[in-house]
């Protein structure tokens, strides 16, 4: 795969649309995980900016690319400083409504040592994200160069602002996360480029990823089920690519090169680089690459939105 030079990438422009969740992150770091019924003395607790949608819009925006947001918040203070944060990254937040009667959802995230973490999310506002603000936030899909959805908001909702991209030629990229089981051949039909990490992968695709060659076989097991390209994104060793129409000689191995201290939103943090390059126009080599070095500058840093870099900061 090729390499995108630093010029090339401090001219990147482009439309990214995120349709997704918005989450207050309530993060504590403890020396380990706990395990079931334990309970375990943390070292720091702080709220932190979060929700997956969130965390791409604001990796987009960092990023290079014109962000708008579609989601909910509750009318509370959690809901207000989501909103605020969006807003001061340059994302439009017109696609964002406050629910009078749902609290804006949370996470509970605990971090150990190592920079691994268990999540535990509460909906609350997300839930109220319906197929019926996809009829009233088109426009804001049409003008997009790239769709992102995720599945911390309802599934029909997601599946219908996918479509919605689809009949207008938008690019669609789908982070399946969190997922409980396979999807039908529907949901992976409307995306041009499937984005799960390990643990997703395995749900989607039976097959148990645990190294880049089982990734790779996951990946393969997805395009024959109806994704198109497929990108596994496998923490610490780093992310597979599988394109269409390539056969095994359009599948990639990039392995991570970085000391993690918390993995928290760097998923989210690649995807959004990667969405950014590519309403940019880039090659997918070039998006690829590109968001990777995003999410491996996050991996060094705390928290969600805080450990996200700007455009500046990447270097190829």
């Amino acid at each position: 795969m090729t390499s995108m030079s630093t010029t090339a990438v401090q001219q990147r422009a482009g439309r990214v649309t995120v349709v997704g969740s918005l989450n207050m992150d309530l993060v504590i770091r403890a020396p380990r995980l706990p395990k079931e019924g334990e309970t375990l003395a943390g070292r720091s607790f702080v709220n932190v900016p979060g929700g997956k949608g969130g965390n791409q819009a604001v990796a987009a925006a960092r990023l290079g690319a014109q962000v708008a947001m579609i989601g909910r918040v509750g009318n509370d203070d959690n809901g207000r400083q989501l909103v605020a944060g969006l807003s001061r990254d340059g994302i439009d937040c017109a696609g964002v409504a406050t629910d009078p009667a749902l609290p804006t959802g949370v996470a509970m995230i605990v971090v150990d040592d190592a920079g691994q973490n268990a999540i535990v999310i509460v909906a609350g506002s997300n839930g109220a994200l319906t197929t019926a603000a996809m009829a009233e936030y088109e426009p804001a899909i049409a003008q997009a160069d790239v769709l992102v959805c995720q599945l911390e908001v309802p599934g029909e909702t997601v599946l219908a602002a996918m479509r919605a991209a689809r009949r207008l030629g938008r690019i669609v990229v789908f982070n399946p996360a969190p997922v409980t089981g396979p999807l039908e051949r529907t949901w992976l039909e409307c995306a041009d480029f499937l984005i799960p990490n390990e643990v997703e992968a395995s749900v989607l695709s039976g097959v148990e990823v645990d190294s880049p060659e089982s990734a790779g076989r996951a990946a393969r097991a997805l395009q024959q089920a109806g994704a198109r390209n497929v990108i596994i994104t496998l923490g610490k060793r780093g992310i597979v690519v599988l394109t269409e129409g390539a056969g095994d000689g359009g599948q990639h191995y990039i392995p991570a090169q970085v000391e993690a201290v918390d993995t928290t939103a760097a998923g989210d943090t690649f995807v959004g680089g990667f969405c950014a390059a590519l309403a940019a126009k880039r090659s997918l080599d070039e998006a690829v690459r590109f968001g990777q070095a995003a999410a491996a500058l996050s991996v060094t840093r705390a928290g969600a939105q805080t450990s996200i870099p700007y455009l500046h900061e990447i270097t190829l």
